[in-house]
């Protein structure tokens, strides 16, 4: 089946919010709608409707106006079989001791290495992105100076490798928290795929609200591989959560962001222990005293 992207720019969350919200009312409907911050301190805003009919490009016109937004670009997507594209496009992840590969390359896996398995269909936050990658080269770090956590928890975990690396790293329970149902669901398949249905509790939460997060708090390991403005959001809760001498390992951020990051985490007390960079993007560890 063809599908069709609109997609447009505008200033503002609110306002990009909005405009998606008012798409929905188009004919013909679209199947969803995306809202996509442009990381680079504009405060502008992707918007993108997906549609499987040709939209109509007057209506198209005719939204963007009315919400002072850019014209729409509209394109038709060729039906591609993308599991196998990404099956035939994405190579084993070596990080550290960590080896993250489809099951299609498990016969790559190094002796001794830690593998973990998450199939292309569920490809988001594999660790081919270089914030995943930094921050398993972190953990791996934190294994080698024989670092020994007892209260793990990942927020905004995506498909859970994270987790299930610090899982398959410490012998104990890791909390695994996202506020999208459906990330909860592939990272809960990828924890009984990877043998560690017992080990990773998934959970839908929005940062740290759950009550199984709250009740395991302080963590000695948070793993935030998110965005920089949910990250500088979440520094008084990271406060609140995260046990003296422990941990953060924080991620999703470019690298021309990093520094602003690094100070609102040092105003509220956890301070930086170490920088990564990895192309545009930085992984950072910071400790609270």
């Amino acid at each position: 089946m063809p599908t069709w992207t609109a997609l447009t720019h505008t200033t503002g969350h609110e306002a990009a919010e909005a405009l998606a919200e008012a798409g929905e009312e188009l004919t013909p409907e679209p199947v969803g709608t995306g809202v996509f911050e442009i990381e680079d301190g504009s405060n502008r805003w992707e918007v993108g409707l997906y549609f499987t009919e040709a939209p109509d490009d007057v209506a198209l016109a005719l939204l963007a106006a009315a919400w002072g937004a850019e014209p729409f670009a509209v394109s038709e997507l060729p039906e591609v079989d993308w599991v196998a594209h990404v099956r035939r496009e994405l190579s084993p992840v070596e990080a550290g001791r960590f080896f993250v590969h489809g099951g299609h390359d498990a016969d790559k896996v190094p002796e001794g290495a830690e593998a973990l398995l998450i199939e292309a269909a569920m490809a988001f936050g594999t660790g081919h992105h270089a914030t995943t990658k930094g921050c398993l080269l972190a953990l791996d770090r934190m294994i080698a100076e024989g670092a020994e956590p007892q209260r793990i928890v990942d927020i905004g975990c995506g498909t859970a490798v994270l987790a299930m690396a610090a899982a398959r790293s410490f012998p104990v329970m890791v909390l695994a928290g996202d506020i999208d149902p459906q990330a909860v669901d592939v990272a809960r398949a990828n924890v009984i795929a990877n043998g560690l249905d017992g080990r990773v509790e998934c959970v839908e939460a929005v940062g740290f609200d759950h009550p199984l997060i709250e009740n395991a708090a302080p963590f000695d390991l948070v793993f935030a591989n998110i965005l920089k403005q949910p990250l500088i959001d979440l520094v008084p809760d990271m406060v609140r959560h995260v046990a003296p001498g422990g941990r953060a390992i924080l991620s999703g951020i470019l690298a021309t962001q990093a520094e602003e990051v690094i100070a609102a985490y040092a105003a509220g007390g956890l301070a930086l222990e170490r920088r990564d960079d990895f192309g545009e993007w930085s992984t950072l560890v910071v400790r609270r005293g």
